[in-house]
């Protein structure tokens, strides 16, 4: 038998995924809704849902790791970390999970493109739904000032899902 045989595999061959591999995407979305944490100051909020964006990256990249039940909690502590009021990013992140689980069973194939248009929709109607909120409560901004997150936002999207991409492709050993 050769030398290189009874020891450990080396390379991307008989590895297999962490240890820790089905946490890893709620983990990375509580961490970037954590990141509405950092002390960002400006008069008009232009930084987008970094944790909205790395759900619906996550999300649109795969739906196996995703319970059902798992948009509720996560939204909560988005909730809990960006400000919204208790239940807003509940109701959301479960509708846009029953969005995309109606999308994957009506679309046969999807691409990049697509990916990006439906990611567009879902933050435009996130920031709308934000928007229509802080109304309701007497502190809506002009409309007007909603158009540079939702911009950001979908620029954003793209960089946000192929760091997605990357995190998945470690954590499932490839």
């Amino acid at each position: 038998m050769v030398r290189a045989a009874l020891g450990p595999p080396r390379g991307k061959i008989g590895r297999g995924p962490s240890p820790f591999a089905a946490y890893l995407p709620a983990a990375t979305v509580v961490t970037a809704s954590l990141l509405a944490a950092l002390p960002i100051v400006s008069k008009t909020g232009w930084y987008p849902d970094f944790g909205y964006l790395v759900f619906i990256s996550w999300r649109l990249l795969r739906a196996d790791p995703w319970p059902p039940w798992w948009a509720a909690a996560l939204g909560f502590v988005n909730d809990l970390f960006t400000g919204y009021p208790v239940g807003f990013s509940i109701a959301l992140w479960s509708a846009t999970m029953l969005a995309l689980d109606l999308i994957d069973r009506r679309t046969m194939w999807r691409d990049y493109w697509i990916e990006w248009v439906l990611a567009a929709v879902l933050i435009t109607i996130d920031e709308w739904l934000q928007w229509r909120v802080a109304k309701l409560a007497g502190g809506a901004p002009a409309f007007t000032q909603m158009v540079p997150p939702i911009i950001v936002s979908i620029c954003l999207f793209p960089a946000f899902a192929c760091a997605i991409a990357r995190i998945d492709a470690w954590r499932l050993g490839r």
